[in-house]
């Protein structure tokens, strides 16, 4: 009943926005039952490959009531010049604009007038145009906002404030994306799965530069194609840019910021014949300073004491990042492609944390002196060949990725006794020695067949195989004592291998009414096996092939109003650090152990979304319900510690019963001047863990909003402001780890919030020479120091305030240079003068 009662509500909202949806423009997709192809073809007959064809709709504007046009759907030729639209209707009148370098465009009607819903244009040639090829200088500007049925793509050419940095910066003004201050990722607040180039990867968002960044997908409920297991939050895709150049070009691109951090970037392309070769290298230096403190009161045997600390925080690193790709048409219709990625990375952080503690009316003071180094050197394999067949939109694809690597790390935390005089009076010292080695590797192949009435079949299989291997000493040098003693207890050594195997069917197509449906099932079962090495205790879990269905159903109300649903079922099976009993005590600030009892944890999610244009902007509104029982979450219990044989804090996790978010978000984008481009994103939700029966809780709403604009000004001047806001929630579940600094605390998930905050950053860039080859970018960000989180949490017998602000203002200034030459020889040999379509000058 309280489900019907959740969708009922959902179904209200939707309805109560499309009421007071403003008027005018273009849907963000288009929904129907026809379909239109053709063959691009030139003065020979010869297919012309990458040729852009886009197809807009003609209406009638109600204001003037003169015909206009409209841009619905853009695509580019195949290899066999072949190029086909699905869900379209007939009952509208179409018009198609077709161009590619060295060829003169042409628009072109579309009759449906014969009543049939298929159509095959049949060859369409283009005339060779005569002008100078060596002076062509493409210039574009890509839709802010791309919706498909089961996600949303945001283009990230105008983000100018992340120059030089990485994903993480990207991220940080993507609207529904939100980044907290150690660059841990949430998608409507818990960690999504990362994916680069549709893939899964074990690089982390810090680890990509921003730079190489085309495209990122946001998908909130994922599709029986993607895997069912994972992040609840749904996938954040990051694609790379690709080359589509003919001839050579490439960028280089170095910067530095006010902290002493620096980076360098350089990539090369080249496209000729049946190769495409590119070359990306990119070198960080990273410096971060953060500021905190912290207060905890705990009750423990009746005694209340109170811990206070003021922190400081030193951070340097490094990442050398390095990829080589290559892509070679066997055939027409077959390509091989070949990447290797290769990474390493240091990170070197320092904190000095003064210590003041009260315990039974008595105080101490104490300050704590971490040092540690982590470093790691991930290494990747990407191979995969696609075949297309006669039918346009058939095609086999076959993936094989591989991404592992080797880690190390080292600590050594010192803490100082002092007495009433403030002189040291003991000194208690601790080593921590650590090594180990992931490999991550999944096979999957993927199949899809359209027919002739418009449905598409899509099918897949998969593999993927996880291996971990840890190992991890602890040593103490306790006061007083003149050697290091080996601590057992606080010394994790570790295998693991998890295995999930996966298969999939969906069948999307078009009912009447313009009704267009994607339904899918995907099977799952997985299991994992771990070993603790110190006692040879050895763990094992195989679970049950279980079923995981969708469904996804968009509906055209008018030519400008459509709407969309979801309903998906995932599943989060605990990982191996969740499941082993091992007690961590690295970090005597945060011990942590896992639960070997933990269960997966199901969710049940539903989105029904509202979009409509208006003008040159779109508008998307979604409402969203998602439910999960046996909840993973932290939580944080008294228990002895067998190093100091005292009751202590222990970060642990545990299944609640279940927990419930649903919300609703809006999205508005829109090119509101030729000088002037908007992205606004408000999100509304309501979060609410039930741990158990005797522990109440209440569901707390929050707000968490974005405004970016993008202003392009006279002479080759560019400025961006961004806004976010975070209100008051609670903490996000199932938060994995990161390469954070030492003061990155554990708190438990049912038991704390994040108090509100708010972010401004600011760049301004110039761009110069001739094409505009070069630019100069200027970016401060964290202006008025507003970015600092306060994490209140509480619990039986504590209560805590964790306050942290890192790299506040930081300024940045980043120069870019972009060069290339494009082959007219080559061009002529081949007679494939369209291989310069997508040149860019951004």
């Amino acid at each position: 009943m309280k489900r019907f009662i959740a969708i009922a509500l959902m179904a209200t909202a939707v309805a109560s926005v499309h009421a007071q949806a403003p008027a005018g423009g273009r849907p963000a997709f288009a929904m129907s039952e026809g379909q239109l192809s053709g063959q691009i073809v030139d003065d020979n007959g010869k297919p012309i490959a990458q040729a852009s064809v886009n197809l807009l709709k003609v209406i009638k504007d109600q204001a003037t009531g003169k015909e206009r046009e409209i841009l619905v759907k853009s695509t580019s030729s195949s290899e066999n010049g072949k190029f086909n639209f699905a869900a379209i209707s007939p009952k509208e009148k179409w018009k198609l604009k077709i161009s590619s370098v060295g060829y003169a465009p042409i628009d072109l009607a579309v009759d449906y007038t014969d009543g049939k819903t298929t159509k095959d244009i049949g060859a369409i040639k283009l005339e060779n145009d005569n002008r100078k090829l060596d002076e062509v200088t493409v210039t574009g500007r890509k839709a802010l906002l791309e919706m498909d049925i089961d996600k949303k793509v945001f283009n990230v050419e105008k983000n100018i404030v992340a120059a030089g940095g990485t994903a993480i910066d990207v991220l940080r003004n993507m609207p529904s994306v939100q980044v907290d201050i150690d660059g841990n990722v949430k998608l409507r607040n818990a960690a999504p799965t990362i994916f680069v180039d549709g893939k899964p990867t074990t690089l982390t968002p810090d680890q990509i530069p921003a730079d190489v960044i085309d495209k990122i997908e946001i998908i909130t409920n994922p599709s029986a194609k993607y895997d069912a297991s994972g992040s609840m939050a749904g996938i954040l895709n990051i694609i790379l840019k690709k080359n589509k150049k003919a001839g050579y070009n490439g960028m280089v691109t170095l910067g530095g910021d006010r902290f002493g951090g620096t980076n360098f970037m350089g990539s090369l392309n080249l496209r000729q014949n049946k190769f495409n070769i590119s070359l990306t290298g990119m070198n960080m230096r990273m410096r971060t300073n953060t500021e905190g403190d912290s207060h905890r009161t705990s009750t423990i045997n009746g005694i209340e004491s109170t811990v206070d600390q003021d922190i400081e925080g030193k951070t340097k690193g490094m990442i050398t990042f390095g990829r080589l790709g290559v892509d070679y048409d066997l055939s027409p219709k077959t390509t091989l492609s070949v990447a290797g990625v290769l990474v390493q990375g240091k990170f070197k952080p320092n904190e000095n944390s003064a210590i003041s503690t009260t315990s039974g009316g008595n105080t101490s003071m104490s300050d704590r002196i971490s040092e540690s180094e982590r470093s790691f050197k991930p290494r990747g394999l990407q191979a995969g060949l696609v075949q297309k067949f006669k039918t346009e939109g058939e095609e086999l694809s076959v993936d094989f990725n591989y991404f592992g690597g080797n880690n190390t790390s080292n600590g050594l935390y010192t803490t100082n006794y002092r007495n009433a005089s403030d002189e040291v009076s003991g000194t208690q010292i601790q080593k921590n020695n650590g090594s180990g080695n992931n490999k991550f590797m999944t096979v999957q192949a993927d199949y899809v067949k359209p027919f002739k009435n418009g449905m598409k079949l899509e099918t897949g299989l998969r593999a993927q195989i996880n291996k971990l291997k840890n190992l991890n000493t602890n040593s103490l040098k306790a006061v007083d004592k003149e050697d290091f003693e080996n601590i057992t207890a606080a010394s994790a050594n570790y295998n693991n291998k998890n295995s999930v195997y996966a298969a999939y069917a969906s069948l999307g197509g078009n009912l009447k009414d313009w009704v267009s449906y994607k339904v899918g099932l995907r099977a799952e079962s997985s299991t994992y096996d771990g070993e603790l090495l110190n006692t040879n205790e050895k763990f094992h879990n195989k679970y049950p092939l279980s079923l995981f269905p969708s469904l996804f159903l968009s509906k055209k109300l008018t030519e400008k109003d459509q709407i969309q649903m979801s309903v998906t079922r995932r599943v989060n099976r605990p990982n191996f650090f969740q499941l082993i009993p091992f007690v961590d005590y690295t970090d005597s600030l945060n011990i942590t152990r896992g639960n070997p009892d933990l269960v997966p944890e199901f969710t049940t999610s539903g989105e029904l979304s509202y979009s409509r244009a208006h003008g040159k902007g779109t508008f998307l509104a979604t409402v969203y319900y998602k439910r999960t029982n046996n909840l993973i979450t932290r939580y944080l219990t008294q228990e002895l510690n067998p190093v100091t044989n005292k009751m202590d804090f222990i970060n642990t996790y545990i299944n609640a019963n279940s927990s419930k978010n649903y919300g609703a978000e809006f999205t508005y984008t829109n090119n509101l001047k030729k000088w002037w481009d908007l992205t606004a994103d408000l999100n509304f939700y309501n979060s609410k863990i039930e741990v158990d029966e005797k522990t109440p809780s209440e569901g707390m709403w929050t707000v968490f909003g974005k405004l970016n604009n993008t202003f392009n000004l006279q002479k080759n001047w560019n400025l961006q402001l961004a806004f976010e806001y975070q209100g008051k929630t609670n903490m996000p579940v199932t938060q994995g780890q990161t390469f954070g600094p030492p003061m990155n605390q554990a708190q438990s998930s049912s038991q704390g919030y994040i108090k509100p905050f708010y972010g401004i950053d600011l760049a301004i860039k110039k761009s110069f020479l001739k094409n505009q080859a070069a630019s100069a970018t200027l970016a401060i960000n964290d202006i008025f120091r507003s970015r600092g989180n306060t994490i209140v949490s509480s619990g039986e017998g504590f209560s805590q305030t964790y306050y942290r602000l890192s790299n506040p203002q930081l300024i940045k200034l980043n120069l870019s240079y972009r060069f290339g030459k494009m082959d007219m020889n080559m061009f002529k040999k081949n007679k494939n003068q369209n291989s310069m379509e997508g040149l860019q000058m951004q």
